[in-house]
């Protein structure tokens, strides 16, 4: 969808889990290492929440890639118990069975309808407590779809479920992006005409320049917007101070075309896409001075960028025919394409965990969310709802 944006701006597994309680969890620390983890001994009582949240934390320790069910020889166990009357009370402890040490030991109690926030909220505090990892579960997805007859924005959990529309602008939404807190998401909307740059829970729009005013991102510490502004002539790329809306403009390049900035993790630099060489590639901002550096090399065209809090840059090349991830390390100057099927994969986006990427991907026409391993260079599908779906962008 952002490729589709940058050209506008040019002219003009799934894995299925068992429902046996007493089935186990290996959870791999490297390719050759692996460490199983039980859930046998822990009780569940027989009202439907409790049992669909032990399913969901199934489900999340599973999409993580650390972990793999099975039956025997477990190194860790789950034990404790999930009830639900009035609320949802749990008691997690986790043992490591080889040492014979509790490592977690924990209580949580929520409104039963919120069974599902609770075990990606629990899913994510067990692989930090085994793997020293963060986990990604109780992350939420900003996406574009089409099931209404316009491209609105929706928002749902990591895994896909409860999705909801979030716009009602009847138009076209493109570029979702969230705030750093997670609370709000600032994204283009044509619901004017024209495309300006709006947030959820407010009318009047962030920027309404004359000309496109497309692709916004927050920096980390909240004090600055990235964008692209054709205000003076081609689209170019600026930032604007929230506080004061003093507009900085950082590049110009006047016979080339700017698009899509992403934030480093530590809010120093920008990675964007521009045209200056003839073809869209991938640059690099330092914003404390010097100029931009570029960084794909291969492909006919280079877009989408997106920086992850792992310090990796993904973004998606056009090669022999279909749109690639690429995975770029700026530490080393290396990159990797991802080997995954024949379809068109876009619009890549790190989740948290800084493991796997959420991107839309296209076959037959058709596009859809997908996970996506880095590291099994796998994908798992997301939304399976009727419609297209574009642009997913995840909390961090």
């Amino acid at each position: 969808m952002k490729n589709i944006l940058y050209f506008f701006i040019l002219n003009l597994f799934f894995i299925f889990v068992s429902n046996s309680f007493g089935q186990s969890i290996e959870i791999r620390k490297s390719t050759d290492q692996k460490v199983s983890f039980s859930v046998q001994n822990f009780i569940v009582d027989s009202t439907k929440e409790s049992i669909n949240f032990l399913e969901v934390l199934k489900n999340d320790l599973v999409r993580s890639g650390y972990f793999k069910l099975t039956n025997t020889d477990a190194s860790f166990s789950l034990k404790g118990s999930v009830k639900a009357s009035n609320k949802i009370s749990c008691k997690i402890y986790i043992f490591n069975n080889f040492d014979n040490l509790n490592i977690m030991k924990r209580s949580f109690d929520s409104d039963k309808k919120n069974y599902r926030y609770l075990a990606h909220k629990i899913a994510d505090e067990i692989i930090f407590a085994v793997t020293k990892k963060k986990g990604m579960s109780s992350a939420k997805l900003a996406l574009v779809g089409n099931i209404s007859g316009h491209k609105e924005l929706y928002i749902c959990d990591i895994d896909g479920a409860n999705l909801r529309q979030v716009s009602n602008d009847k138009n076209i939404i493109v570029a979702p992006e969230w705030t750093p807190n997670g609370n709000n998401i600032i994204y283009t909307s044509y619901k004017m005409g024209y495309p300006n740059i709006y947030q959820t829970g407010q009318s009047k729009p962030l920027s309404n320049y004359g000309g496109l005013n497309v692709s916004a991102a927050v920096s980390p510490d909240s004090k600055y917007i990235a964008m692209i502004l054709s205000k003076d002539g081609n689209p170019e790329l600026y930032l604007k101070e929230l506080k004061t809306d003093k507009l900085i403009r950082l590049t110009a390049t006047r016979r080339a075309n700017e698009a899509s900035p992403c934030w480093s993790p530590d809010g120093t630099k920008l990675a964007y896409v521009s045209d200056s060489s003839g073809r869209p590639h991938i640059y690099v901002l330092n914003l404390k001075g010097g100029k931009p550096q570029r960084i794909s090399s291969s492909g006919s065209e280079n877009v989408s960028p997106n920086w992850g809090p792992n310090g990796l840059i993904a973004y998606s090349s056009r090669q022999s025919g279909r749109y690639k991830i690429v995975i770029y390390d700026i530490n080393n100057r290396s990159s990797k394409t991802l080997s995954l099927d024949n379809a068109d994969y876009e619009d890549p986006y790190w989740t948290p965990d800084g493991r796997h990427i959420v991107a839309s991907r296209s076959i037959n026409y058709r596009s859809s969310i997908y996970l996506l391993d880095t590291l099994e260079e796998r994908s798992i599908p997301l939304v399976n709802v009727n419609g297209d779906w574009y642009s997913p962008s995840c909390t961090r």
